[in-house]
């Protein structure tokens, strides 16, 4: 008796998980739509051709949908504020050692980071870079990255000890003094370099994780193993006892 009164609590629960199982497996089948949207846009902007940056007025908008701006590939001219540059930690294909990122005057006064590329550690130094830093008008073409603030894993940036671990265009801007109406909410990676020369860039890693296929298929299997379970949990209560 007590078995059968406690049959429907057991179907039902079955019934609950089964569907929420379900239910998340179809969440990862939409979340793999979206990531193969994400990703043929991305591999279309990369390789589309470069347009001029965003104006100032539509900094709002790529702060508010970033996703809709990463990765456009841009053409910018402007004079670069060397005094201002910023080393933040990296690790590349070439090894650990820093990004440089310089802040580029625009001729309208905006202001964008650009992370000129990859120097080792003995690098570090301007001067120990080999070809003169870039002086005049320059151009530079990369593309659109967005502002990483707050630091890299289990690492805080340190602004008062220019220790950096991650391209926080804000607080980069903030620690040189720079516009904060004036300064882009987004950084640009540029391309790459002529060989030898520092620093080398053109190393923007574009990977994307993809397990939505995985984890839909495993959740639809729980799905189908709940449900089992609960139908033969009811198949047993109805076997006449021996």
């Amino acid at each position: 008796m007590t078995r059968a009164r406690g049959l429907p609590w057991v179907l039902l629960a079955a019934a609950l998980l089964s569907a929420l199982f379900a239910a998340l497996g179809t969440w990862q089948v939409q979340r793999l739509g979206w990531k193969k949207a994400l990703i043929a846009r991305t591999e279309a902007r990369v390789g589309a051709a470069p347009v001029a940056p965003p104006a100032l007025r539509a900094w709002p908008a790529i702060q508010a949908a970033p996703l809709e701006f990463e990765y456009r590939r841009l053409r910018l001219q402007g004079e670069f504020l060397h005094a201002d540059e910023a080393l933040v930690q990296a690790s590349t294909a070439l090894g650990a050692g820093f990004w440089v990122l310089t802040p580029l005057r625009l001729p309208d006064g905006s202001i964008v980071l650009v992370n000129r590329g990859f120097v080792p550690p003995e690098r570090r130094d301007p001067a120990q870079r080999g070809a003169a830093a870039p002086a005049g008008t320059a151009t530079v073409v990369g593309l659109l990255r967005i502002t990483e603030p707050g630091g890299g894993f289990l690492r805080e940036n340190d602004p008062a000890a220019d220790r950096w671990h991650s391209r926080d265009v804000a607080a980069i801007a903030a620690a040189r003094g720079l516009p904060a109406d004036r300064v882009a909410p987004y950084f640009v990676d540029a391309e790459g370099t002529p060989a030898g020369q520092w620093p080398v860039g053109g190393l923007t890693v574009l990977r994307f994780t993809d397990n939505h296929l995985v984890y839909a298929v495993t959740w639809y299997a729980l799905a189908l193993m709940v449900a089992a379970a609960g139908w033969f949990v009811l198949r047993t209560a109805r076997r006449p006892p021996d």
